[in-house]
């Protein structure tokens, strides 16, 4: 008789990661006047110009659920690697001044300060890389597409910093299908207030093409993100003639998807790397 298969590794869980010792940045950079209106910068040994990632954390866009400090084990792990980390945050629906337009206005305040604070710190942002988690997914791929926001939107200002590769990780970019039942693991009715059925210019797929390669990666045990929703926004990102690539990981949840030893990390910090290295 054959012995029996060996029992699979469990899942990550959010407790276990958040009880690791918690690296800290560089550096807090405040970009409004409220406390959640700040930067964390990850700088690499060597005085540089150091190449930068722009990073945006999840939570169901809701400040109770994570902050900018969920992402420091992976921001540490790409300053070790030689890479500065631009980690963002912002106001979520849970906080006064966030939903519409304020979390989106929030994230592009933020993103947007890079191009002032870069000089002092020798950050070299051209051909610039986005990473989000969850959540920050969707921000990130709508911070790289906000070049794309209709004329009348509220949400358009400025000169938005170009971003030319985002790696969405266990992401939500189409928030049209995130708000019809049955929605993922953050509800639909986070959706509607992050909105208020507003989709033109908050969700990914009306903005398409957003004219950056998209790197989707996501893990086959995710409870949270269904799958369904990264396989239906590539084939229209892809469709509208984007560059647009799906990677898809066993054994993987949604935490390991920012736990810097996972094999589904491992291939975003490589990813990162070979884009640095291409855009020099």
């Amino acid at each position: 008789m054959d012995a029996p298969a060996p029992a699979p590794e469990p899942l990550l869980t959010w407790p276990e990661l958040l009880a690791r010792p918690r690296p800290t940045p560089d550096a807090s950079v405040p970009y409004g006047p409220e406390p959640l209106q700040r930067v964390d910068l990850w700088l690499p040994a060597g005085a540089g110009p150091h190449p930068v990632v722009l990073m945006v954390h999840g939570g169901c866009w809701q400040s109770e659920v994570a902050d900018r400090r969920i992402m420091n084990w992976v921001a540490d792990d790409l300053r070790v690697r030689g890479v500065a980390v631009w980690n963002i945050d912002y106001r979520g629906v849970d906080r006064a001044g966030g939903s519409y337009p304020g979390t989106f206005r929030d994230a592009a305040a933020a993103a947007d300060a890079l191009r002032e604070h870069a000089p002092r710190h020798r950050l070299d942002h051209r051909r610039l890389p986005a990473i989000g988690h969850s959540a920050g997914g969707h921000l990130a791929l709508w911070l790289a597409a906000r070049h794309r926001l209709p004329a009348d939107s509220p949400l358009r200002a400025g000169d938005p910093l170009p971003i030319a590769r985002v790696i969405s990780l266990g992401g939500l970019p189409d928030l049209e299908l995130a708000a019809r039942p049955p929605g993922s693991g953050c509800g639909t009715e986070v959706v509607a207030a992050l909105t208020g059925g507003r989709y033109a210019d908050t969700s990914v797929p009306r903005l398409l093409p957003i004219d950056a390669e998209q790197l989707l990666i996501n893990g086959r045990e995710d409870g949270i993100v269904p799958l369904s929703f990264a396989e239906d926004y590539v084939r229209r990102a892809r469709a509208a003639g984007d560059l647009v690539e799906l990677r898809l990981f066993d054994r993987t949840g949604h935490v390991e998807l920012i736990a810097p030893e996972s094999v589904a990390w491992s291939a975003v910090a490589a990813q990162v790397e070979r884009w640095l290295e291409r855009g020099r």
